[in-house]
Parts: structure tokens; C-alpha cells; sequence
């Protein structure tokens, strides 16, 4: 989904980059600007009939490509994206439904209890007894019986012991468990994320130099919580205008910016030069899917 996205992206941008409110009403097509949006953010796949309206407004309307052809090479496209989407919902049914197969130990334990005890004590206890399966250390602490007594005996207590020992235990005497002391917390789960920040050099719509050489840098912030190691921002389109395939993105810590810099020459002829760039790994695999590409805009003149 996420390269046909790039795809749809790149032909908007060579269509002159109109909007999709102007596309949906100027231009005709026949898809709201928000289903044409969501087609160009790669977060779920669109159905053939928004993609072929994406397409058949910018590239056989304002390109002027051939209708026919340009149907035939689009809905291949598409087909690969659906292909792939479908592969990844197989993938996840199964995982779910393995899961689902094994059960969780928690539920097991209730359905064991509620058949074991009689029917007086099944309303009261069965909750308390799965809290027991799930936190095994809490078996050691004092029956319910005896809840008024150590209540009691801790109230008596607090005032010389201080509140840290009495707010432990207090909750005892309410219906919800207390909670282990010096339990940690659980860890929050690693994520990755970028925040572009701005054009170091040469901002859109720069002139350059026909064959000029220069250098543009972009600055970006790793805002996840994962370093990144391995990295490189890799060009995802051909223009007149020559640079590398890819540069090398050197190591960043979460929270920590990073400037990249790309060697560029302007092209032998005046024009406009837009390229677009993905961060991936060392195997050329794209990273942060939901990103949209950073890119290069110049006017060469």
C-alpha cells in the first residue's frame, strides 16, 4: 500500500500538485477530496474506482497520457497493493485465531472456579480467585476473614508508622485487590517516529544554475524510541537533475536531530526538479510507512 501511495504522491506532484478539494470538483474527479487523500496516505488500501479516478484526473486529463495504457499500468499497481494486503491480513487472522484456539489462562481459571464452588460463595469469590491466578505473590496475604482485624490494627498503627504503610494497606477493606509494593511499571512499548523540521539549504522553489552542483540538507528528529542505526534516505524517483540513490543517515538517539545532506547537480536545461526521499534500511526496505517522503524542489534556470 504504502508504494502505491509513493506512486500516487509522485504523480500529483508531476501534475503540477493540485489539491485534493480541486481535484475532487475543478478537475472532476468522481471521489471526495477525503477519499482521495486517504489514497495518497497508504494507511489503507482504496478501492479501484478512487484510485482510478486519482489517476485518470491528473495523468489522462492534465498529463494527457493515454487512457487505455494508463488504466493497464495503474490497476497492475493496484493489484500488487491488494495482493499485499490481503497476504497481511491472512498472516494476522491466523495469529489471531491461534490465539483465540489456546486461550487465556485467566478465562480458564473463572470457568473452573464458577463450576467448583457452590452458588453462595461463586458471586463473591470468583473475581478474587482469577486475581490470584494472574498475580500468583498475592496468595500469601491474609484471608478475607481476617480484613476488619488487620484494617484495625494498621489504623492503629498509622500513626506512628507513618501514611506510606496504612495507604498500602487500607485498600483491604474495599472490594479491589491491593496492589504489590515496589511493583515497576510496565515498560512502554519501543516505537518509531520522525518530525521533519525544516530545510537547512535551498527551500522549495530555490532557483539553481542550469548545471550547477549544490547541496541540499534537510533537518529531522528521531521523536520515537528507537535509535536509528543503519539508516538512509533512498530516492524514490528519476529526474533530470542527477544525485546519489542513497545517502547514509548516521546514528541518532531518541529525541536528537539529524541534518542529512545530499549531493545534487542541477540539469543542462531549464525546468523544474522535484525529488522525493524515503528513509529504509541497509536492505533498501522503507521505514515509518505513514510518513510521507521528504523532498528536493528547485527551479533550474
Amino acid at each position: 500500500m504504502a508504494a502505491l501511495a509513493y506512486r500516487l504522491w509522485e504523480l500529483k506532484a508531476e501534475a503540477g500538485d493540485p489539491s485534493f478539494a480541486e481535484m475532487s470538483t475543478r478537475m472532476g474527479a468522481a471521489a471526495s477530496k477525503s477519499s482521495l487523500a486517504a489514497a495518497a496516505r497508504g494507511q489503507v488500501l482504496p478501492t479501484w474506482e478512487t484510485t482510478w479516478e486519482f489517476v485518470r484526473v491528473l495523468a489522462v486529463d492534465r498529463l494527457r497520457q493515454d487512457a487505455e495504457e494508463a488504466r493497464r499500468e495503474w490497476r497492475a499497481h493496484w493489484e500488487r497493493a491488494a495482493s499485499a494486503a490481503a497476504r497481511s491480513e491472512t498472516t494476522e487472522g491466523r495469529t489471531g485465531h491461534d490465539e483465540t484456539r489456546a486461550g487465556p489462562a485467566e478465562a480458564r481459571t473463572g470457568h473452573d472456579e464458577t463450576r467448583a464452588g457452590p452458588a453462595e460463595a461463586r458471586a463473591g469469590h470468583i473475581e478474587t480467585e482469577v486475581r490470584m491466578a494472574e498475580h500468583p505473590e498475592r496468595r500469601t496475604r491474609p484471608p478475607l476473614a481476617r480484613r476488619p482485624a488487620m484494617i484495625a490494627a494498621v489504623a492503629t498503627a498509622a500513626a506512628a508508622t507513618g501514611a506510606a504503610l496504612f495507604s498500602w494497606l487500607a485498600p483491604l477493606s474495599g472490594k479491589d485487590e491491593p496492589t504489590a509494593p515496589n511493583t515497576p511499571a510496565r515498560a512502554a512499548s519501543p516505537y518509531d517516529d520522525s518530525a521533519f523540521e525544516r530545510d537547512v539549504t535551498h527551500p522549495d522553489g530555490t532557483m539553481v544554475k542550469t548545471g550547477a552542483e549544490f547541496t541540499k540538507i534537510w533537518r529531522i528528529r528521531n521523536t520515537g524510541t528507537i535509535p536509528w542505526r543503519g539508516r538512509y534516505l533512498t530516492r524514490l524517483n528519476d529526474t533530470p537533475c542527477r544525485a546519489p540513490k542513497r545517502v547514509e543517515i548516521h546514528p541518532v538517539q531518541p529525541g536528537e536531530p539529524v541534518d542529512i545532506a545530499v549531493r545534487v547537480r542541477a540539469s543542462d536545461s531549464p525546468g523544474r526538479c522535484k525529488i522525493y526521499w524515503k528513509m529504509t534500511d541497509e536492505a533498501g526496505t522503507q521505514l515509518l510507512s505513514a510518513k510521507k517522503p521528504i523532498f528536493l524542489d528547485v527551479v533550474v534556470g
